[in-house]
């Protein structure tokens, strides 16, 4: 057939009977996706099964032991209920003990964690700025500092750090524990590394161009960047708060001016000393009430906490 209407022949070589063309392309392609599926590993789920139940069985026991009494928890198993059902009792008789103590302490380590954390994660923010988006003489040597006091641990500044304070008379009051928990080096390195990926330089220079001053460039610029790493920031700097135990048995003597961790440890010391009266149904309950801001605010932030550790882990 000649003219317009002519078509060219097909010189492909014919298919076998039976297939079709795109049955190797499909092939293919579905080898491709099982070679970008994630391989399983027995071995890592074994390890992180293990991880997990070490670190749900402790929180199951504390659960279940606040609710018994001190006698069921000598007559029944430690991952098992008692008869007695005593969990409303016990906490209403933890805040009521000893004259309400227990709501002190709670003040108490809230204040700390207000004013120590708080001003911990402001100091950090700044100071993580400055020294991500401005150059200046000295900034090496401020960064080795950091570094190396990421490295020495608290316990080894607590004796120095009682001397130094009992010369200023500060020794059992609350700045004794507030003033050396603003100091967060890990918080300020982590403030550093973020800021230093997650505020482009040039935006800040967009800013300047428009007018603005370095405080507005900061707080209408580059906070709302910083707020996962600011969240992140205030999630260890408060856990170590609540937490803190060394700083406080150190620099506390009035059981007025104990955190929880100081006060629980008292009540459980209790039984002890000559005369005293064993209490660990109201330990152990005012250990699962002492946890519990803890555990809300990591479900409350999870969001931001997961966004701020992974910021600056891949490069664009």
């Amino acid at each position: 057939m000649t003219g317009p209407l002519a078509t060219v022949p097909d010189r492909r070589p014919a298919e076998p009977s039976g297939t079709s063309g795109p049955v190797p392309r499909l092939r293919a392609s579905r080898r491709r996706h099982s070679a970008d599926r994630p391989r399983r590993s027995v071995l890592l789920t074994v390890l992180t099964s293990l991880v997990l139940l070490y670190s749900l069985v402790p929180l199951l026991w504390l659960a279940i032991s606040s609710t018994k009494t001190q006698e069921g928890l000598s007559r029944s198993a430690g991952l098992w209920f008692d008869g007695d059902f005593a969990l409303w009792d016990n906490i209403a008789e933890t805040f009521t003990y000893d004259d309400g103590v227990f709501t002190r302490w709670l003040l108490n380590t809230l204040l700390y964690v207000g004013l120590g954390a708080g001003g911990a994660t402001l100091l950090a923010v700044l100071g993580g700025y400055a020294l991500a988006k401005f150059d200046f003489p000295g900034r090496r040597a401020v960064f080795a500092v950091v570094i190396g006091a990421v490295a020495v641990p608290a316990t080894a500044l607590a004796v120095p750090t009682f001397l130094m304070f009992s010369k200023m008379g500060l020794t059992n009051t609350p700045w004794a524990v507030i003033i050396p928990s603003l100091i967060s080096p890990f918080g300020l390195y982590l403030m550093w590394v973020f800021a230093t990926e997650a505020i482009p330089t040039e935006l800040m220079e967009a800013a300047r161009i428009d007018g603005a001053g370095e405080v507005r460039t900061f707080f209408r610029v580059a906070l709302p960047l910083l707020a996962p790493g600011i969240v992140t920031v205030l999630l260890f700097t408060m856990v170590a708060t609540w937490n803190n135990y060394f700083l406080p048995l150190v620099m506390l003597k009035d059981p007025d001016w104990y955190p929880l961790t100081l006060g629980l440890n008292s009540w459980n010391q209790q039984a002890a000393t000559a005369g005293g009266e064993a209490v660990f149904n109201l330990v152990v309950t005012g250990s699962l009430i002492t946890i519990l801001p803890l555990v809300a605010a990591f479900l409350l932030l999870q969001k931001y906490w997961q966004s701020g550790l992974a910021a600056g882990s891949v490069k664009e």
